[in-house]
């Protein structure tokens, strides 16, 4: 994606292979770890926690900076270990980027799952060439196992969703083809314009999500990412969820106000995707892809080499998401 690398796919997991559990922000009760856990054993897969994962640090951090990405780089150079979940969110993962020598992405690339705050690693990364996956953490897998987590499941095995989705009032119609990023809104402004903003090559198709934000952050956040040089090469955008936002502008939606940043733009958004902080749909991050958007509704694709692909009707399954 930058600076002329080719993009890595990291390997497939096959079973009775190692995944590390890592918290590179929040803490997690212990507990929750281990019942998440459980769930990666159902897999066939072998759950490893971290020395840190549930640690505490201030009463909020799993440890210090230094203790949180002792564990990363510890799960990253274990070449034993095929794949790393992070914990949960909240905030911190910013604390590392400067901690973890982001050629350590390239030289050991394994499938690292995260959201919301994770989203600053997931770009550090992407900065690498290196795809990832914005999806379903342990705390997320702890309490409810749905389609988001089959989705997580099939991805790590190599199994490829093709995404249709309903229409939304807000959509625009169209077709893009370009390299997935995206994420949690805040999060991602927190790297813009740093070296770890992973800034195209070619074409992009954005996504973001965001929670408990007013409207005017959210539109200020956004309208600064248009601001970007780099915003010209982006070709469709993807709005998944948002979520506990305080209406303090005089839209009635997030979608309604962001859609008329757009317009005038002429490419295709899609809105209502099923992925935030509740539910989260897996997204291939630093993957090609295409995005179509019609009357009808929208298909994200894909394109992984080396992966199955597994058609994924949400006009159907809408309402079984992490029930």
């Amino acid at each position: 994606m930058n600076q002329g690398k080719e993009i890595v796919r990291p390997p497939f997991l096959r079973e009775g292979d190692k995944v590390a559990f890592v918290s590179p922000a929040y803490w997690m009760p212990q507990e929750a770890i281990q019942q998440a856990a459980e769930a990666f054993k159902s897999w066939g897969l072998q759950p490893i926690i971290s020395p840190q994962a549930n640690s505490q640090d201030v009463k909020a951090y799993a440890g210090t900076a230094m203790e949180r990405a002792g564990d990363l780089l510890w799960a990253l150079e274990d070449d034993d270990i095929k794949a790393i979940i992070c914990s949960r969110g909240g905030y911190g993962t910013l604390h590392l980027l400067r901690l973890i020598p982001r050629e350590k992405f390239r030289e050991h690339p394994k499938w690292i799952v995260g959201n919301g705050d994770i989203t600053t690693l997931l770009y550090g990364i992407a900065s690498q060439s290196v795809q990832s996956i914005y999806g379903p953490m342990a705390f997320q897998m702890a309490f409810s196992q749905g389609v988001d987590a089959e989705q997580l499941r099939n991805i790590l095995f190599g199994i490829i969703p093709q995404y249709h989705l309903p229409s939304h009032s807000r959509n625009v119609c169209g077709h893009a083809e370009g390299v997935l990023i995206g994420g949690n809104l805040t999060s991602f402004n927190a790297v813009a314009g740093t070296g770890f903003y992973p800034i195209p090559e070619g074409d992009t198709i954005l996504f973001f999500e965001e929670v408990e934000e007013s409207l005017h952050n959210i539109d200020r956040m956004f309208y600064t990412l248009m601001l970007q040089k780099a915003f010209w090469m982006v070709k469709g955008v993807i709005f998944g969820m948002f979520m506990a936002v305080r209406y303090d502008l005089e839209f009635n939606s997030v979608e309604h106000m962001l859609v008329d940043h757009l317009r005038n733009l002429g490419i295709p958004v899609c809105c209502g995707l099923p992925t935030g902080s509740n539910s989260c749909l897996p997204l291939i991050e630093g993957a090609p892809c295409t995005l179509d958007v019609t009357p009808e509704g929208s298909t994200i694709t894909f394109h992984i080499e080396g992966g199955r692909q597994n058609i994924v009707d949400l006009k159907e399954n809408e309402q079984q998401l992490m029930k």
